[in-house]
C-alpha cells in the first residue's frame, strides 16, 4: 500500500466532494435548458457559484467557471493582458509562463520570495501593466509577500492577477487589491476538471473560449456540473481543515531530513504552505530518489506534476540560485488526510535512503 504524499499534484477527494459529485451526476439536464431538468441543473450550478464566491468574499457573478487552474490563468492573461506589459515572477507555474511567453521576468530572492525592489523598479517604467504572481509556489510552498505586492500594484495603478491554485483552501485569501485570481478544485480536495477565475469586479471580459454564451459570455462550453459542485463542496470543507497539525508534521520531516544530510529549498526563512517542503539531497538525482521512495511505498514528486510525467530540472530552484541542486530535489506535499503513521514511515524511509545513497556519492 503506497502512502500518498503528493497533494500539490492533486489532493485526495474529500468525502463531501464525492457526495456532491454523485448528486450532481444524477441531474440529467443541461444548465442552459429552460425545462425542469435544465432548471434543476442551473440551480445546482448557481448554488456552487454562490458558495465559492462566499468563501472569497465576492458576489456570485464574479465567479467564472473553467476547466481548471491552467485555463483560469490563461483566461486572465487573455482578458487583462492584451495591450499591456505583462510581468511575471521567475518561479511562476508553466500555466502562466506559457500564457505569457513574452512577459518580463521579475526575479526572486534566494529564499524564493519575489524581489519587491525589482518589481517596483520595473513598474516605474510604465503604469499600463498586468502583474501575474502566484500566492504559493507549487514546488517549494514558498509564499510571496502578497500584501506588499498588492500595495505596490495599487500605488502604481497596475492590474494584479494571482495564481491561487496552491493557496486556495490552504490559506486565508480574499480579492482585496487583486484584479483576478485562479483556483482549481482538485487542489483542495475536489474532482479534476473544474476551476474558476475569480474577479474583483463583475462585468464582461473577453472570452478565451467562445461558444454558446455560457458563464455570461465569458467562457463558452457546457459546464462540468458534477466537478463544479464537488469543487464548491471541497472548498467549504477545506475551511475547517486543521492546517496547524499538518504544518507540525511538515516541520518534523524538515528536521529529520536535515539530520539525514538534506537541505530545505527556501532555507526555511520564507513562509511556506503548511503542507509543503522541498528536500535537496546533494549529489543524488531526483529521479533516483523518487524511485527509491516509490519502492519503499511513498509517493512524492520532483516538482510540478505538469511535465508529461518527466523528471526535469526545476526552473523554480534555478531561479532561486540553486542551479546544481535543481535536479536533486524532491517535493513532499502532505494531503488533507495524511496520518502521523504515514509521516513517521516517510521519515524512516527517507533517512534510510539518504544514508544508503550518501555512501554511494561519498
Amino acid at each position: 500500500m503506497t502512502a500518498y504524499l503528493d497533494a500539490n499534484a492533486t489532493e485526495p477527494p474529500r468525502e463531501a466532494a464525492l457526495a456532491a459529485l454523485l448528486d450532481a451526476a444524477r441531474l440529467t439536464g443541461n444548465p442552459a435548458s429552460v425545462h425542469g431538468p435544465g432548471r434543476a441543473a442551473r440551480r445546482a450550478l448557481e448554488e456552487a457559484r454562490r458558495d465559492i464566491g462566499g468563501v472569497f468574499g465576492i458576489d456570485a457573478d464574479h465567479v467564472v467557471f473553467t476547466s481548471g487552474g491552467t485555463e483560469a490563468n490563461a483566461l486572465a492573461v487573455h482578458a487583462f493582458g492584451q495591450g499591456r506589459r505583462i510581468l511575471i515572477g521567475a518561479t511562476e507555474h508553466d500555466a502562466i509562463r506559457s500564457a505569457a511567453p513574452h512577459a518580463e521576468i521579475v526575479p526572486v530572492r534566494a529564499d524564493g520570495q519575489l524581489c519587491l525592489e525589482a518589481l517596483e523598479q520595473m513598474l516605474s517604467k510604465d503604469s499600463d501593466a498586468l502583474v501575474c504572481i502566484m500566492a504559493a509556489n507549487n514546488e517549494t510552498g514558498i509564499l510571496h509577500p502578497l500584501p506588499e505586492i498588492k500595495e505596490l500594484c495599487r500605488s502604481c495603478n497596475v492590474l494584479l492577477h494571482v495564481d491561487a491554485v496552491q493557496g486556495a483552501g490552504r490559506l486565508p485569501f480574499d480579492l482585496d487589491g487583486i484584479t483576478s485570481a485562479a483556483i482549481s478544485g482538485h487542489k483542495f480536495g475536489g474532482i479534476k476538471g473544474a476551476g474558476a477565475l475569480l474577479l474583483r469586479e463583475s462585468g464582461h471580459i473577453e472570452p478565451l473560449l467562445r461558444g454558446g454564451g455560457q458563464e455570461r459570455g465569458r467562457r463558452g462550453g457546457t459546464p462540468a456540473l458534477p466537478a463544479i459542485v464537488a469543487m464548491a463542496a471541497a472548498l467549504k470543507e477545506a475551511q475547517h481543515q486543521n492546517w496547524e497539525s499538518i504544518a507540525s508534521w511538515r516541520d518534523r520531516i524538515d528536521q529529520a531530513a536535515r539530520q539525514a544530510g538534506a537541505r530545505i529549498a527556501g532555507q526555511s526563512i520564507a513562509p511556506r504552505l503548511p503542507n509543503t517542503t522541498s528536500l535537496i539531497l546533494d549529489g543524488v538525482s531526483a529521479q533516483t530518489q523518487l524511485m527509491a521512495l516509490d519502492l519503499a511505498g511513498y509517493a512524492v514528486s520532483a516538482g510540478s506534476a505538469c511535465s508529461s510525467g518527466k523528471v526535469t530540472q526545476s526552473h523554480v530552484l534555478t531561479a532561486m540560485g540553486l542551479e546544481e541542486a535543481a535536479g536533486q530535489a524532491v517535493r513532499v506535499s502532505l494531503p488533507w488526510n495524511v496520518t502521523a503513521a504515514e509521516v513517521d514511515g516517510f521519515i524512516a524511509a527517507y533517512t534510510t535512503m539518504a544514508a544508503r545513497l550518501g555512501k554511494r556519492r561519498a
